[in-house]
């Protein structure tokens, strides 16, 4: 066992400057020629770089002082907390930033926490001390506020500035004297713990990996435990940072391994992957603890624009699929937009950046449906999950809707202002303390409220300086009810939506009006409705169009003239009516969509 390696991550609020600093480490151990640096060098995705934020974890050999450094750059938001879970299970060590002009946030604290359940090492540093003079006030009160957080002296909270290289010298060095070397691997088994994966089109999909114990060499049989799949390697190597093949990987190092596997749902994140398995081994009998499989949160269908983009739309998904393994694609119809697909995502986040990649770089303008949870619905039959309205029993005993547990940090001074989001979002078992000039805010709050825009209005009542981080909790019984849009009698397919009871009225009201100021007149009156079964709780009407009857004679004609005319328009808007069906256009459909 080599202990001149270190495996450590860096973990971090959103925008706090990770892959800044990232960029400084790479720089300093000579990983990156200076000539070739760019800003966030480990983002690969322009959204990545535009947003200032990374989606997809980056793993790195970095050499400094005949070290070893493997780095993985994590993503900072809640959307990707099981992902960067398994990264923590690859590493020893953290080092835990916060940025000195926010001080500690929300994803600060979860990443702490998941660190230390991790059993790592924790290294706080605070960030951007460039922007203030030496020995500001600022900068040591983030240091007070991190030292306080890890149980640390405040003078062993580093400080470091990712843009101007200032202090990474001592952080490289604290790495290499904090970071415990990687143990020994137990047993004579070749394993390996899968943190990530992406596709290639010539290799398959390659998994990023940790090896536990043992080698991987080229061209090694290989099984997984997870699923019944084995084959054998095209190619191993390791990250600096671009895939650089190698003889082998060995105990306590992270690289990658190429499976020639073409089907990505083979590769599972937090798998154990085996090496030259012995004959008659059975897989899941050396699996590597901790592996859960990763569940869709957030679930929207997709439709073309135009209906002859449906094979351009299928190929654009199955293509993101390939690179983002989260992604679970299924099959879907809707009677006003035709075929489509139903899309299921970590988070409102994941949701957001696919289908802006969609628009980027597969330019196939699509219609999106509501976002939508999995609720869970209990029938005479038993239990089954449902996402889309249309799918709820017309009897059904109980349903449960998905909850989750929110930390929220707001300043002390605007906490008086958060109140009213108390009750518009269904928060409960609320509990608020204190950490330094912040407050903070644990509670409870069901998920489909979480995606809706409940992080706007958070941001709009605190001046944007409110953050949060949340994790699923289970199930809890809901009284939630499906409301139905009927226009001219008919039930628009699509316009369903799941509301909590006590809200339905002023939703179902809020949908009629807007579509009443969206929809077009026709030579027939429409009556807007929205029901909840058969009961209508909210009705507007689209007066029909009239048709001018000029005028007759010099005082505008004779009045009993005009009246049979308008009659038998009447009696011919309501032949009209009782064979009108309103066809909604997708371009209305996408307005109506919009949030």
């Amino acid at each position: 066992m080599d202990n001149k390696i270190r495996n450590f991550c860096i973990i971090a609020h959103i925008d706090h400057g990770k892959s800044t600093l990232a960029d400084r480490l790479l720089e300093m151990t000579g990983t990156v020629e200076k000539r070739k640096m760019q800003a966030q060098y480990l983002d690969q995705l322009e959204l990545e770089r535009e947003r200032g934020i990374t989606i997809k974890m980056a793993p790195v050999r970095m050499r400094y002082k005949d070290y070893e450094l493997n780095l993985i750059d994590t993503p900072g938001h809640s959307d990707f907390g099981y992902e960067v879970s398994r990264a923590l299970q690859a590493v020893e060590g953290g080092v835990l930033l916060v940025d000195a002009t926010q001080g500690i946030q929300a994803q600060t604290l979860a990443n702490y926490r998941s660190a230390k359940n991790a059993g790592l090492a924790i290294i706080g540093a605070v960030n951007k001390v460039d922007l203030y003079p030496k020995d500001s006030p600022e900068v040591e009160k983030a240091r007070r506020e991190l030292a306080k957080l890890i149980g640390r002296n405040t003078e062993d909270i580093l400080l470091v500035s990712g843009k101007t290289g200032a202090g990474v010298e001592g952080l490289l060095s604290a790495v290499i004297s904090q970071v415990p070397p990687p143990k020994n691997g137990e047993g004579n088994v070749n394993r390996a713990l899968i943190f990530d994966s992406f596709y290639d089109d010539h290799k398959g999909v390659i998994a990023s990996v940790r090896v536990m114990g043992g080698r991987i060499r080229n061209h090694d049989d290989f099984a997984l435990a997870a699923v019944k799949a084995s084959g054998k390697l095209k190619e191993v190597g390791f990250f600096s940072p671009q895939m650089t093949p190698a003889e082998e990987i060995r105990t306590g190092e992270i690289g990658y391994v190429a499976t020639g596997v073409k089907d990505t749902a083979l590769l599972k994140i937090g798998d154990t992957f085996i090496a030259n398995p012995p004959q008659g081994l059975d897989p899941k009998s050396v699996a590597l603890h901790g592996y859960n499989e990763p569940h869709p949160v957030v679930y929207v269908s997709f439709y073309p624009e135009e209906a002859g983009d449906y094979d351009l739309l299928k190929r654009s998904l199955l293509k993101l699929h390939l690179n983002d393994s989260a992604l679970t694609i299924e099959p879907d119809q809707n009677e006003v937009l035709g075929r489509g697909f139903k899309v299921g995502f970590l988070g409102r986040l994941h949701f957001e950046i696919t289908a802006e990649r969609l628009k980027r770089e597969f330019d196939v303008g699509t219609v999106s449906t509501f976002p939508s949870v999995l609720y869970r619905v209990k029938t005479k039959e038993g239990w089954k999950t449902i996402v889309k309205p249309e799918e709820l029993p017309e009897v059904c005993e109980e349903i449960e809707e998905p909850m989750v547990k929110i930390t929220i940090l707001v300043p002390a001074a605007t906490l008086s202002a958060v109140f009213p989001i108390y009750g518009r979002f269904r928060l409960k078992n609320i509990q608020t303390s204190t950490l330094e000039d912040q407050a903070q805010i644990d509670a409870v709050m069901p998920l489909a409220e979480l995606i809706s825009d409940f992080d706007d209005q958070l941001k709009s009542l605190t001046s944007g300086f409110a953050s949060m981080s949340y994790e699923l909790a289970g199930y809890e019984k809901a009284d939630i009810v499906r409301v139905d849009i009927a226009v001219a009698g008919d039930n628009v397919p699509g316009l369903s939506r799941f509301f909590p009871r006590a809200t339905s009225e002023t939703e179902g009201r809020r949908m009629a009006e807007k579509l009443k100021n969206t929809l077009p007149r026709q030579q027939f009156s429409q009556a807007i409705q929205a029901k909840i079964g058969s009961k209508i709780i909210a009705r507007e009407d689209i007066p029909a169009l009239r048709k001018e009857l000029g005028n007759f004679g010099k005082n505008g004609g004779d009045r009993t003239r005009k009246m049979k005319l308008w009659a038998k328009q009447k009696r011919g808007k309501e032949k009209l009516l009782e064979n009108a069906r309103v066809v909604i256009p997708p371009h209305l459909f996408k307005e109506l969509l919009k949030k």
